[in-house]
């Protein structure tokens, strides 16, 4: 399927036709990649997307104490 890029403003756009929307899936937030001269275009992560399967694959390697937390840090003179 063709498209053209179309005058956005200051910007350049592409319209993307309602069928393609919905056969992707795409929401109101969209990441875009530039990747071999293509654009690629998919539905943006949350924020924090995948935080909790990295604590758990921490703990799970026994990486999750914190230990430094009550060290004094020794950033010199501030007098």
């Amino acid at each position: 399927m063709q498209v053209s890029l179309v005058k956005i403003g200051n910007s350049r756009g592409v319209r993307l036709p309602k069928r393609v929307i919905e056969a992707a899936g795409l929401k109101d937030e969209l990441d875009l990649e530039v990747r071999d001269g293509a654009v690629i275009v998919r539905n943006a992560q949350a924020a924090r997307s995948g935080w909790a399967q990295a604590a758990a694959a921490c703990h799970a390697a026994g990486e999750d104490d914190l230990r430094d937390w009550d060290a004094a840090a020794d950033d010199g003179d501030w007098s």
